[in-house]
C-alpha cells in the first residue's frame, strides 16, 4: 500500500472520528435548554473538535441590525454593527468565510481585537440558520493549532452549525415558554388572591347577630370537608355563602362546580350528575358528569328540593360510597367531592309529602347554615346598601353616590321580597338613572315610598304580627306586579327580583289566582 494511500485512509479515519464526535456533541446541546450554558458548551466542544484557540457564537438582532455574543470563550459579551467584520460578512451573504491572516482581510474588524487583547490570525465563520433557511447568527471558530483551516474544518463546521442553529432556536423556544409560564403563574395567583378576596367570608356584608353567625360557621368549617347544607329564600345568598365555604378550605384550588336541581330533566340526570360513556347510543360522545368535574373540590347543588326521588337515591348512594358509575360504563370511578346543597324549601315539610328523602336530608344537613331574609336584618341594610351602591358606580364608571338619610330609612322599612337579589336591582337602576350624588325617597319607585309608610304606620299600630304585615304587603306587592305586567309571571317576577319559580311558590302560598288575559 502506498503512502497516499495511507493518507488517504488515515484523513478518512480522521473526518470520520470527527463526524462521530460531532453526533456526541449534538446529543449534548439538545439536552441543555439554558441559552447561556447552551452557547459555553458549544464553544468549548466546538474548540476542542476544531483544534482551535477559541469560538465564538452570534447571534443577529434583525431590529438593531447587530451581531452579539453573550458567550465567548473568555466569556466577555461582545455587540458590534453586523456590517463589520468577517462574522457580520458571514451573516449578511450567508456564505462560509475561510481566510487563513485574518489582518490581511479588509472586512476583518480589527477593533475587537483591540477591546479584548486577542490576537486574530486564521478564522472560519459561517452562518446558522433555521430550517427554513433564515439566517439567526454566525458560527465562528478562531486560530487553529496547526496552521489554516481547510475544506474538511468547513464541512464539519456547516454540520455542526446546522446542529447548533436547532439547539439554539429549541432553547429561545424553552425560554419564551418559560416567560410565558412565569407570566401566567403570576397572573394566575393575582387572579386566585382576587377570587379569593371576591368570595371571602367578610364580603357577606352585616353587622347583625344573624349575620355574624353565618360569617363565624362559614369560617369554623374552612378547614373541614363534611358536607353543608344551606337554607333561606331566594335571593339571600346561598351560592355567595357556598363559594365563601369552598374559597377558604383546603378544597379552594380545585374546581367548584354549580348544578340547578330545578333545571335538571328527569331523562338527564344520571348523565349530568355521572357522565356518559362514549357510543351508548348512536352519535353520542363521552363526557364527564358534575361529580368528576368537581373532583377535589366542591359541587354546590341548588335547589336540592327540586331532585326527583330518583335522583336523591343516586346521590345518596354516592354519598355513602364516594364512588359514580358512568352511564353505559361498567367500573366505578372515585370520586373525592364535598357537597353543600342549598333550597329555599321547608325540607323536613317536604319529607312529609314525601317529596324528599329523609335519609338524604340528614346525610347533607352536616352543618346547616340558615341564610337571614333581609326583613329580619333591617340593621344591616344601609351599610349593604352603600356597599354595593359603590361596587355598581365603579363597574358602570358612574361618580360616587351616596343615599341620604331619607332614602336609608325607606330602604330599611321595605320587605323586601326578593331580598338582596332586589336590593342589588334596584341600586342598579338607581346607579343607571340617577344622575345627582344624593340619593333621596325620590329616587325610589313610589311602590317602596308607598309600602315603607305603611310599614311604619303598622308599626305604630301593633294591631297585628310583624309576619301578618309582611304576608299583607308581600301579597299586595305581587298582586300590583302582576297587573302592572299585564299578568306576565316572568316580567312580574324580574321587577320583584324574584325568579319564576320564586314567584309562583308565593303565589301558591298567598293563594293568588294567576288570571288569564283576555284574547282578542
Amino acid at each position: 500500500m502506498s503512502s497516499i494511500d495511507r493518507r488517504d485512509i488515515y484523513k478518512r479515519k480522521q473526518l470520520g472520528d470527527k463526524l462521530l464526535a460531532i453526533l456526541k456533541i449534538s446529543q449534548k446541546i439538545n439536552a441543555e435548554r439554558d441559552l447561556t450554558s447552551l452557547l459555553n458548551l458549544i464553544a468549548e466542544e466546538a474548540t476542542k473538535l476544531m483544534e482551535a484557540d477559541r469560538a465564538s457564537i452570534f447571534l443577529l438582532d434583525r431590529e438593531k441590525f447587530e451581531l452579539w455574543s453573550i458567550v465567548t470563550l473568555d466569556s466577555e459579551p461582545i455587540r458590534f454593527d453586523a456590517r463589520l467584520g468577517l462574522a457580520g460578512a458571514a451573516a449578511l451573504t450567508g456564505q462560509t468565510i475561510n481566510v487563513e491572516e485574518a489582518y490581511q482581510d479588509s472586512r476583518f474588524y480589527k477593533e475587537i481585537d483591540e477591546c479584548t487583547g486577542y490576537c486574530t490570525r486564521s478564522l472560519l465563520a459561517v452562518p446558522l440558520r433555521k430550517n427554513e433557511g433564515e439566517i439567526i447568527g454566525t458560527f465562528q471558530i478562531l486560530n487553529k493549532k496547526s496552521g489554516a483551516f481547510n475544506k474538511d474544518d468547513e464541512e464539519i463546521l456547516e454540520v455542526l452549525a446546522e446542529q447548533v442553529a436547532i439547539a439554539i432556536e429549541t432553547a429561545h423556544v424553552v425560554e419564551e415558554l418559560k416567560r410565558h409560564r412565569g407570566q401566567l403563574l403570576e397572573e394566575n395567583s393575582q387572579l386566585w388572591k382576587e377570587v379569593k378576596g371576591k368570595f371571602s367570608a367578610q364580603n357577606i356584608i352585616g353587622t347583625s347577630t344573624l349575620i355574624q353567625n353565618v360569617v363565624r360557621l362559614i369560617e369554623q368549617i374552612s378547614d373541614s370537608s363534611v358536607d353543608v347544607l344551606i337554607t333561606g329564600e331566594s335571593g339571600t345568598g346561598k351560592e355567595l355563602a357556598a363559594k365563601a365555604i369552598h374559597y377558604n378550605s383546603s378544597r379552594s384550588h380545585s374546581p367548584f362546580v354549580a348544578l340547578n336541581s330545578a333545571a335538571l330533566p328527569e331523562n338527564l340526570v344520571e348523565s349530568e350528575l355521572f357522565g356518559i360513556e362514549k357510543g351508548v347510543a348512536t352519535g353520542v360522545e363521552g363526557r364527564i358528569g358534575k361529580f368528576e368535574a368537581a373532583n377535589g373540590g366542591t359541587l354546590f347543588l341548588d335547589e336540592i328540593g327540586d331532585l326527583s326521588l330518583l335522583a336523591q337515591a343516586k346521590i345518596l348512594r354516592v354519598l355513602q360510597e364516594r364512588l359514580i358509575e358512568r352511564v353505559g360504563g361498567r367500573k366505578a370511578v372515585p370520586v373525592d367531592v364535598r357537597i353543600i346543597a342549598a333550597t329555599n324549601k321547608d325540607l323536613e315539610e317536604e319529607i312529609k309529602k314525601g317529596n324528599l328523602r329523609e335519609d338524604l336530608y340528614y346525610r347533607l344537613k352536616v352543618i346547616h347554615i340558615e341564610m337571614p331574609p333581609l326583613r329580619e336584618i333591617p340593621e344591616d341594610i344601609p351599610i349593604l346598601a352603600n356597599h354595593l351602591l359603590d361596587k355598581y358606580c365603579r363597574e358602570m364608571k358612574k361618580d360616587p353616590k351616596k343615599l341620604s338619610a331619607g332614602a336609608v330609612r325607606c330602604l330599611m322599612n321595605y320587605p323586601w321580597p326578593g331580598n338582596v337579589r332586589q336590593l342589588e336591582n334596584e341600586l342598579k337602576r338607581i346607579v343607571v338613572l340617577t344622575p345627582r350624588e344624593a340619593i333621596t325617597e325620590e329616587d325610589l319607585p313610589e311602590t317602596m315610598k308607598k309600602i315603607s309608610t305603611e310599614m311604619v304606620d303598622s308599626k305604630l299600630r301593633p294591631v297585628r304580627s310583624l309576619k301578618e304585615t309582611v304576608e299583607e304587603v308581600e301579597r299586595r306587592m305581587i298582586e300590583e306586579a302582576l297587573q302592572t305586567c299585564k299578568q306576565n309571571q316572568l316580567q312580574a317576577a324580574k321587577a320583584l327580583g324574584l325568579s319564576r319559580s320564586g314567584l309562583i311558590k308565593k303565589m301558591k302560598r298567598y293563594e293568588i289566582k294567576f288570571k288569564l288575559r283576555p284574547s282578542n
